[in-house]
């Protein structure tokens, strides 16, 4: 039998809530779109590129978001000391090359994996708690888990844009 991306029941956005059921509600709306973005399709089709040039996949998004949720909430944020999910010190865009030998039903199992991790290790933290970074000029910047929820919404709308449109390519589905 073949594998196919799973089909998921999309949880929708808050209308009404307080500040932080709305960005976790927004964050989870878009986690879960960018998995219908990918329901029912094998994973030759999660392969399939958008336009050339780029070789932008479903799978790479799956990905890369994996590695993006990993990158903010567990290893800045938290202070986790997790390596990355794919070697950049070869391939500053690793996630979204070799997709031939990728597993894609490892892809989802690592991203619901991620997404689960993430939102344990803000459990109990405050919206306004800050944390350091080190810029790559040497300087420093400070954000707040509010910035990272914001970003992170930002980061999942920019990207189920790009993974509505390769949607589209692969089998001609569009929408929501």
């Amino acid at each position: 039998m073949t594998w196919k991306a799973p089909e998921i029941d999309r949880r929708h956005e808050p209308y009404v809530a307080d500040e932080r059921t709305m960005l976790e509600g927004w964050l989870d709306y878009h986690r879960d779109t960018l998995l219908h973005k990918c329901a029912g399709l094998t994973a030759e089709q999660l392969r399939i590129a958008s336009v050339e040039p780029s070789g932008l996949t479903l799978l790479g998004l799956v990905r890369h978001m994996s590695d993006v949720e990993r990158s903010w909430f567990r290893q800045r944020f938290a202070g986790q000391p997790l390596d990355d999910l794919f070697d950049y010190d070869t391939d500053r865009d690793a996630e979204f090359h070799g997709l031939a030998d990728a597993d894609p039903e490892e892809a989802f199992a690592t991203f619901r994996a991620e997404v689960e991790a993430a939102r344990a290790a803000t459990v109990g933290r405050s919206l306004a708690e800050t944390v350091t970074l080190r810029r790559a000029d040497g300087g420093e910047r400070v954000i707040s888990l509010r910035w990272i929820y914001v970003h992170m919404i930002e980061e999942y709308a920019r990207h189920n844009g790009h993974a509505d449109l390769i949607r589209e390519r692969i089998d001609g589905v569009t929408g929501d």
